[in-house]
């Protein structure tokens, strides 16, 4: 862990888990995940189709796996498959021990389903159980969007004892829904005799992708009280989505599940790396501050709170009027924040849906070269 006197092992001691948003082969071979995980305090990692597209696009750290899958047969489904389950198998062995030692809080690492099926409830189901006994490991995270056909598959897979993070939460009334979903499935589990305290989910609620839809729309109408509100709405949404958090563990619903074992499903904050490059780079970790959370955030992220973060001082508790005033004031300006985080959820699993294409096409050019190598070798 970092020593006590640096940004990062703050917020660790505010109850803030820090996670980071990347994953590559090349960080596995180098051991440069190992090195954060000893050095910067990072205790999970979170990956997405665009984490692996990019992963996938760069460097030689797949091609030896790419030619024995071409000397398999392997078609380029099949590949992704493969190759994203062993990256995060082998992430999950690096962070087995912190998963270890937290006593199965963190060390976690997340692999998401086809985005392909986010519309589909079976399908998503299916592959989960494909993905989880896949990997078999008990530290990893099946990630599945938040659509409303999503919902169900969060239900169902958690029944099945499966651990899960939810993904693409824009909406508070969505993520209530989440909350729904989460504990109707550990009801079930219960019900099907599973250990409670075996399961384990996260709820990644994204954060500057609002700002960055809303912000324009504030520049457009370019009054002053539009301009106060400019970079005030990603963080007020996630922090009155902590405030429905503390309502539902407050509830008898949860306790009861609480006391069969059960953990709560913490919130996750995502998409912090900061677009606006006007903003402190720090700015939706430093604000975002609170026990009981997770931040998982891209390299970049990381390096500056480990550079110039802030204290570590609980930056939402006690925040419900204020962030409420935020959202009052852009409805006063004919900005309807529900309409703006559905539009979000569907370009994010249309985002996450172009990144599968391109992950599949560089694997299937991929397959391609590896083939005409095999066979280049064979000919010697």
């Amino acid at each position: 862990m970092a020593p006590s006197s640096t940004p990062l092992a703050r917020l660790a001691e505010a109850g803030v888990a820090i996670w980071l948003d990347d994953l590559s082969r090349e960080r596995l071979r180098t051991g440069n995940l190992a090195e954060l995980v000893r050095d910067k305090g990072v205790v999970g990692v979170t990956t997405n189709p665009s984490i692996f597209a990019s992963a996938l696009s760069k460097g030689d750290a797949y091609d030896a796996q790419l030619r024995e899958l071409a000397a398999d047969g392997a078609d380029a489904d099949a590949a992704v498959f493969r190759i994203t389950t062993d990256d995060v198998r082998q992430a999950a062995d690096v962070l087995r021990p912190v998963f270890d030692a937290t006593d199965g809080v963190d060390g976690r690492v997340s692999i998401e389903v086809d985005p392909r099926l986010a519309k589909d409830a079976d399908a998503t189901l299916a592959t989960a159980r494909s993905l989880w006994s896949t990997v078999d490991r008990p530290n990893v995270f099946i990630k599945i969007p938040a659509t409303q056909e999503g919902l169900a598959a969060i239900t169902a897979v958690l029944a099945e004892g499966i651990s899960v993070n939810v993904t693409l939460i824009f909406s508070i009334e969505r993520y209530g829904k989440v909350l729904d979903a989460f504990l109707t499935g550990l009801e079930q589990a219960k019900a099907n005799g599973h250990d409670l305290a075996s399961i384990a989910s996260v709820a990644s609620f994204f954060v500057s992708r609002v700002d960055a839809a809303i912000d324009p729309r504030l520049d457009a109408i370019g009054t002053p009280q539009a301009a106060a509100l400019r970079g005030e709405a990603a963080i007020a949404n996630a922090r009155l989505a902590y405030g429905l958090y503390q309502e539902v563990v407050a509830d008898d619903r949860w306790a009861a599940l609480a006391a069969a074992g059960a953990r709560p499903q913490r919130p996750l904050w995502a998409s912090t790396g900061v677009k606006d490059p006007s903003y402190p780079d720090t700015r939706y970790v430093d604000e975002l501050v609170v026990a009981g959370v997770v931040n998982t955030m891209p390299e970049a992220t990381l390096d500056a709170v480990a550079d110039h973060g802030g204290d570590g001082t609980d930056t939402v508790t006690g925040t419900r009027q204020e962030s409420e005033a935020v959202i009052a004031g852009l409805r006063e300006l004919g900005i309807d924040i529900d309409e703006v985080t559905e539009q979000l959820e569907v370009e994010g699993v249309d985002k996450f849906t172009a990144s599968w294409d391109e992950l599949l096409s560089t694997v299937s050019d991929g397959l391609a070269g590896a083939v005409q190598q095999n066979a280049d070798q064979d000919a010697r």
